[in-house]
């Protein structure tokens, strides 16, 4: 039998083309965004600052009603669930919204942001703090914030500031809903940069301004080219100290100081007023306000009184809470070789140290 002869007798097989199995359209935008969703999720929960135990947060006025409404941020030890949904400016947290207050006698921490910053600068301090058990009250400063920079160089710029402080103070003492959880004799106080100056405003020292016109004449520094650029009247010559006198808090019990400035305007006597244990830092590289004309004559001044540290590698913004969601140059360039998430770790842990030396025991 020939191929040709078998070709027709063989039986025929039926033969299809083999088909190509297809997922329907919706199935596969729904498996793309739940990748979208997971990715999504597991970036927020890296970016946002977290701390070792619940957290609770919440915004409010502080101000009394016959004044111009001062925003301020607190944070609280709680029992409810945190979440990384709390965001403030360009920084997202773990906290529990508006989550009740946890604890009695609690201690209280104040803090001052620098020179157009906010109460986010500082917001991992923040919680370390809150975790710790204390609560923690920061001021948007009116008028010099990162919103509002219309007081900057202002002849009452120290005084505004300082009077923010002791009305958050006074309004998370004595008139804040949850005023009852809180201890009114253990309270201190953080500050860095212009929030420094305002720090050791707040336990009893007394810039003289009269020092800024001739300093700046021979070491124009960071605060002398802000000052210039607006105008400021501080800068004139026989400028003396305007307004009213920077008035201390009488509740603050211990400070901690970071990257202060003005230190040149602070001689011994404006500092011998200040009889708070206080805990000093400084960053070796930092151009904004130099250690020589800034955290040094602060040293020499309060002598015994101080616990000094010196951070090698840290700039200006070293002190600032790290970033994550975004990173804007301007904030967040360190020198290579610092690793600022790692500082920040031991700061904090070193401040609530100190706090818990001077604070608790009280």
């Amino acid at each position: 039998m020939t191929q040709a002869t078998l070709a027709r007798t063989a039986p025929l097989r039926a033969t299809s083309p083999r088909r190509t199995r297809r997922f329907p359209r919706w199935r596969v935008g729904l498996a793309l965004a739940m990748v979208l969703l997971s990715a999504g999720a597991g970036l927020v929960h890296w970016a946002a600052l977290k701390a070792p135990s619940p957290v609770g947060f919440r915004l409010t006025n502080a101000a009394p009603n016959d004044q111009a409404p001062l925003e301020v941020a607190i944070w609280y030890p709680t029992t409810a669930l945190p979440w990384p949904t709390v965001l403030m400016g360009l920084v997202l947290m773990d906290a529990a919204k508006d989550g009740p207050v946890e604890g009695n006698r609690l201690p209280v921490v104040v803090i001052s942001h620098g020179d157009g910053g906010g109460p986010q600068s500082h917001a991992d301090l923040a919680l370390s703090l809150a975790s710790a058990g204390y609560v923690v009250v920061a001021p948007l400063h009116r008028g010099d914030n990162f919103t509002d920079q219309s007081h900057a160089g202002s002849p009452t710029l120290f005084s505004d500031r300082v009077s923010d402080l002791n009305v958050a103070v006074e309004f998370i003492l004595n008139r804040w809903s949850e005023a009852n959880h809180v201890d009114s004799t253990r309270v201190g106080a953080f500050g860095m940069s212009a929030g420094g100056v305002t720090v050791l405003a707040a336990v009893g020292a007394q810039p003289d301004m009269r020092l800024l016109a001739p300093h700046c004449e021979t070491t124009p520094e960071y605060v002398c080219q802000v000052f210039a650029q607006v105008g400021s009247p501080l800068l004139a010559a026989d400028t003396a100290w305007p307004g009213e006198h920077l008035r201390a808090s009488p509740y603050i019990k211990a400070a901690v100081v970071a990257a202060p400035g003005l230190g040149f305007a602070f001689d011994p006597h404006g500092l011998a007023a200040v009889d708070v244990p206080v805990q000093l830092w400084s960053g070796e590289r930092d151009q904004v306000v130099p250690y020589e004309t800034n955290a040094k004559p602060i040293r020499q001044g309060l002598r015994s009184r101080v616990d000094f540290h010196s951070v090698p590698l840290a700039g200006h913004t070293s002190f600032l809470a790290p970033c994550r969601l975004l990173r804007p140059s301007d904030l967040c360039a360190d020198a290579d070789g610092f690793d600022r998430e790692q500082f920040h770790r031991s700061m904090n842990e070193s401040v609530v140290g100190f706090f818990d030396s001077n604070l608790r025991r009280l």
